[in-house]
């Protein structure tokens, strides 16, 4: 879908769900497949956004992915928030991209109000998302269980409250954490960032050229020596210069 910047194969294990949502809205325009589909795209511009918001996928939940976010703990972030303090800087900064519904910037805030190293708490973190209605569940910060599962117990016990079948995360720890409405394919937040987290989505689901273009600019956002992290089964185009593998094994680069 090179109108939208996205490809067909970062589907794979998720097209029957795209097809499903699809049937729905060809069901709701009374068009009969997928051809008079592409028809009426052509016919109604405007539904390109709709077909593109049909395209989010907007998996996610505390703590994904352990090892990733044991070494952001135990490495990165004392890392960072020590060059911070060496050029001066009040806080390190963090940016989550497509951050969905807030589990992967609050596993962040987590991660330093529970750090041993108390410089730690000195991280401030952006989170962006295109869909309106996943960053209205972030704000809200209530989650299933089952989102919670890879947390420590005792985090649980503490830092959430329940609400009714939901469990609510503390205002002291949502606090850190400022969401904004943004596509990463047209804009990006203002300022340099330490580290930047963006799993599961360009390096996914958008096309090589789009992965080259918004690798390029991540390059400009983050400080030298930062870092990057994406999804465990991505790895960054290798036709971009300026970033090194962190830990083999691990889906961690630094900016050169």
């Amino acid at each position: 879908m090179p109108q939208l910047g996205l490809r067909w194969p970062g589907y794979r294990k998720v097209r029957r769900l795209v097809g499903k949502r699809l049937d729905r809205r060809l069901s709701e325009l009374g068009l009969a497949n997928l051809s008079a589909y592409r028809a009426f795209l052509s016919r109604e511009p405007e539904e390109w956004s709709r077909l593109d918001a049909i395209c989010h996928i907007p998996i996610s939940r505390f703590y994904r992915d352990r090892r990733v976010f044991d070494l952001i703990g135990q490495r990165i972030l004392p890392e960072v928030v020590a060059a911070a303090v060496a050029r001066g800087d009040a806080t390190a900064r963090c940016w989550s991209a497509g951050c969905a519904s807030g589990e992967e910037p609050y596993t962040i805030a987590l991660i330093c109000r529970h750090s041993a190293d108390p410089a730690c708490q000195n991280v401030h973190i952006v989170a962006t998302d295109a869909d309106a209605t996943m960053l209205a569940r972030a704000t809200s910060a209530c989650y299933s269980r089952s989102s919670l599962k890879e947390l420590p117990r005792a985090w649980i016990e503490t830092d959430f409250i329940p609400a009714d079948e939901l469990l609510c995360l503390r205002p002291a720890i949502r606090r850190n954490v400022v969401f904004a409405l943004e596509d990463i394919r047209h804009v990006m937040p203002d300022g340099l960032f330490d580290l930047i987290l963006c799993r599961n989505l360009v390096f996914t689901y958008f096309d090589e050229d789009l992965q080259r273009d918004i690798l390029l600019h991540f390059r400009t956002k983050l400080r030298e020596g930062g870092f990057l992290v994406v999804g465990m089964h991505e790895a960054l185009p290798p036709s971009i210069d300026g970033f090194e593998h962190v830990v083999a094994n691990l889906p961690i680069y630094r900016r050169k």
